[in-house]
């Protein structure tokens, strides 16, 4: 068994040790994006506020003050934990996948659980400033979503999401094939589109991933 950290991996590497192709088009990032999740101006407002920041000195932020600044204050804004699921920071990860045990902590999960993570349904890298970035997020994300699959039993597709500086990057993993979304700028309108994503996959986790969800 060949042991591997999640930050040791590129895309590429990963498409030829796990057999995955990442997709263009797909229907679960389709449908996730389409979602119809109205946002009310007190939303909004908060939104706003947040964005100030980042736009007045987020591009200088390190990865703690992009976390806690920015990152997660917007991700609780959706209410995102219950008493199934939450939103749990800086979590170590583990599984088999294939040939390898692929392990590291996850900046950001959302999974199944209390008080500590079970099983995770999304997986969030990392944060870096959008200077001096270094390590290939994109992949550490993927990594840990794959492990995410297996734990899920590969009966689901997993959800992930990477962040360099102002841009977030969603992501779906479903069997083999993959999917990255278009650049969200948390510096302009998109960060409404970005709060929208977030509140539509607690739907989503609600409804569709968790164990007793009746779409299971």
């Amino acid at each position: 068994m060949k042991k591997a950290a999640f930050r040791d991996w590129t895309l590429t590497k990963l498409d030829k040790a796990f057999g995955l192709k990442e997709v263009r088009q797909y229907e679960v990032m389709t449908e996730w994006q389409g979602m119809e999740i109205p946002l009310s101006d007190y939303e909004r407002q908060v939104l706003a506020d947040l964005q100030a920041g980042i736009l007045r000195a987020g591009k200088a932020w390190n990865e703690t003050e992009l976390e806690n600044k920015f990152i997660s204050p917007l991700i609780i804004f959706t209410k995102i934990d219950t008493d199934e699921f939450g939103y749990f920071l800086e979590r170590p990860l583990q599984g088999i996948v294939g040939d390898y045990e692929l392990s590291g902590i996850v900046d950001g999960m959302i999974a199944s659980g209390f008080r500590d993570p079970d099983v995770p349904f999304f997986c969030m890298h990392e944060y870096k400033r959008s200077v001096d970035n270094e390590g290939n997020p994109d992949a550490q994300a993927l990594a840990a979503m794959l492990v995410a699959r297996e734990l899920n039993g590969q009966q689901k597709p997993v959800y992930g999401l990477y962040v360099v500086g102002l841009i977030w990057n969603f992501m779906v993993l479903n069997g083999q094939q993959y999917c990255i979304s278009r650049n969200y700028d948390a510096s302009n309108e998109d960060i409404y589109d970005i709060f929208r994503l977030m509140k539509g996959l607690k739907t989503i986790v609600q409804t569709r991933l968790l164990p007793q969800s009746v779409n299971n």
